[in-house]
């Protein structure tokens, strides 16, 4: 895998924390980004097949008690190689934004509540 696509960053970051259900991602995704990303159904299961394919994601064995859970839903978890490569994506992004600052393009500007201030 190249180049990780924004979905497919924020799925593995998601997992990062532990394993979740396709809809706990999707939450999981939309509260990381204060609701600014929002994986509809199709991405979000496309972009789990390719990290299912490239080995970054497995289906998880484990599963709730079914009294507690939906026994349809599938978990997934992210692999050592999956934790690796989100590892050199999230460096390769904070390279990208010590650029942008270094061109004074973030000069002022502060996150604040979710929101780039200046």
């Amino acid at each position: 895998m190249a180049s990780l696509t924004p979905a497919a960053f924020a799925i593995l970051l998601s997992l990062a924390a532990g394993e979740r259900h396709g809809y706990g991602i999707m939450q999981e995704v939309a509260a990381l980004s204060d609701g600014r990303m929002r994986l509809g159904p199709g991405t979000l299961y496309r972009t789990i097949q390719r990290l299912l394919a490239h080995g970054l994601i497995v289906e998880s064995d484990e599963r709730p008690d079914p009294a507690l859970d939906d026994e349809r839903r599938r978990y997934y978890r992210l692999t050592e190689m999956g934790r690796r490569v989100a590892g050199v994506e999230a460096r390769r992004l904070a390279r990208l934004v010590e650029a942008a600052r270094a061109r004074q393009l973030l000069v002022g500007a502060a996150l604040v509540q979710g929101e780039w201030t200046e």
